[in-house]
């Protein structure tokens, strides 16, 4: 490709965009008709989601014995995926807060997309713990509120009650830093629409008016809410993580999975990101603004994060070997060389010798090859979970209670139903939203071109204010 050979030392965004023209490329997305690709897409996700539906309410109706759990293996398909897309949805925080604070020019094309990925990602994996009460419908029982049952309140010593309390209180902040941002580019899709839409935008905009005082109040509280929202990086997979660091469970008994934890979910997060982008660049061929300098940063995240990642699982077996204690030195044996041996092995090829491939520029530049390394990725951070969850438990203390675990069919399509559910949100997303950050793009236009090359508005903005749409004159 002539992008990848020209190498990455070119502008953010390509093709000498000017504010107008950003506006008309990425609104003419949403206000065309849906291409055939779409519909096609979204069927299939769609169909997705009415088999993990139904799957749902069968399991409702029957109860959780439907799934392919035993005494002794008590979690399993349930809660890795709930730890999944928990995981999933770490990536959009990091890239719109912290690399925010930190003044990365580069997030401002994938922010957008990695905010309603994080959104998307906690409802699937909300939806897990609600099913493995067993009675869903009671979900605001977990609710800390003054009740007339009597004394019946909250466990505090319950990690369920713990999962609540990080998923709602993630999902409130990343959906108020999403929405804040969105509120420029929807005050642009009020102004060139017309009809229903324009009152629609025009309702959810909030009457912006492009001010300098409108945009000074947008920064201001833009940037109390990346502050708010950077600690959740940390803090919320580190709550998912003592789900199984304050049991006595061997394997899982240990101080290193909050880092590990976290450092994982910004691993897989990154990798959908990337896969997610890369299919919206070619399909709504946003190649001048999601580029090759964009795919290179996101890899080297990756590196960094995968590296952290294989070094928490040397340290696991280095840490139960040093230990002299004998069930911990099963446990991680019986990993490596037990029943669930291939689930291991394909965790850690995926996930330690996979993302290697990626300090090579070359690899890293050939889009292809990205793609399917983000798609390898998150199948073996789905494996770590698994392995994690399940290699500890259906060996335990005693091996007359010794079980294996084959996952039903239910729990199946209940997987297959998540990945539906988070799919068909983003594609009508895709469809009704704008799927790139138009106001943040518009404020690095001329970021990493030589200075004859800048357009003349990123010299002399006052002399081009006309120019702009009138909504986001203040810029």
């Amino acid at each position: 490709m002539a992008e990848v050979q020209a190498g990455l030392r070119q502008p953010l965004i390509l093709g000498n965009k000017k504010p107008v023209d950003v506006s008309n490329d990425i609104c003419e997305i949403i206000e065309r008709k849906p291409t055939g690709l779409w519909w096609a897409a979204f069927l299939a996700s769609l169909t997705m989601l009415i088999v993990g539906t139904v799957a749902v309410i069968y399991q409702m109706r029957v109860g959780i014995g439907t799934w392919g759990l035993n005494r002794t293996v008590g979690w399993a398909f349930d809660i890795t995926n709930f730890v999944f897309w928990i995981g999933i949805g770490h990536a959009g925080t990091l890239i719109s807060a912290i690399l925010f604070l930190f003044r990365q020019k580069w997030r401002t094309s994938v922010n957008r997309a990695a905010e309603a990925m994080t959104l998307f990602a906690v409802m699937c994996a909300g939806i897990f713990p609600l099913i493995h009460m067993g009675r869903p419908w009671l979900f605001y029982w977990i609710l800390p509120y003054p009740n007339f049952r009597g004394p019946l309140w909250v466990n505090f010593r319950s990690p369920l009650a713990w999962d609540f309390f990080a998923i709602s209180t993630y999902f409130t902040i990343s959906f108020l830093f999403w929405y804040l941002g969105l509120m420029p580019d929807l005050a642009t899709i009020r102004d060139r629409a017309t009809g229903l839409r324009k009152k629609i935008m025009g309702f959810f905009s909030f009457g912006w008016d492009g001010s300098s005082r409108t945009w000074s109040r947008f920064e201001v509280v833009y940037l109390l809410l990346a502050g708010l929202a950077t600690p959740l990086v940390l803090s919320v997979h580190t709550i998912v993580s003592m789900d199984f660091a304050t049991a006595i469970i061997p394997g899982w008994h240990t101080t290193i999975f909050p880092p590990y934890f976290v450092a994982g979910a910004i691993f897989s997060g990154f990798a959908m990101v990337l896969t997610l982008m890369l299919i919206a660049r070619k399909v709504m061929h946003l190649e001048d603004y999601f580029t090759v300098r964009h795919v290179d940063a996101m890899c080297k995240i990756i590196i960094v994060t995968g590296s952290i990642v294989g070094l928490a699982y040397l340290t696991e077996f280095f840490t139960a070997a040093y230990s002299g204690n004998g069930y911990e030195q099963f446990v991680f044996f019986n990993r490596a060389a037990g029943p669930f041996a291939w689930a291991y092995w394909t965790m850690v090829t995926c996930n330690v010798i996979s993302p290697q491939l990626l300090w090579f520029k070359k690899i890293r530049t050939n889009l292809v090859l990205v793609f399917l390394l983000s798609i390898v990725v998150n199948i073996g951070m789905w494996f770590e979970r698994f392995v994690i969850i399940v290699t500890s438990l259906h060996r335990d203390f005693l091996p007359s209670s010794w079980a294996d675990y084959t996952p039903s069919i239910i729990e199946i399509l209940t997987l297959i139903g998540s990945f539906g559910l988070f799919l068909t949100l983003f594609l009508l997303f895709c469809r009704f939203l704008p799927v790139i950050a138009v106001s943040e793009v518009k404020g690095i236009l001329s970021t990493g071109k030589p200075r004859a090359e800048r357009p003349a508005f990123a010299e002399h903005p006052e002399a081009d204010e006309e120019e702009v749409e009138p909504e986001l004159a203040g810029v």
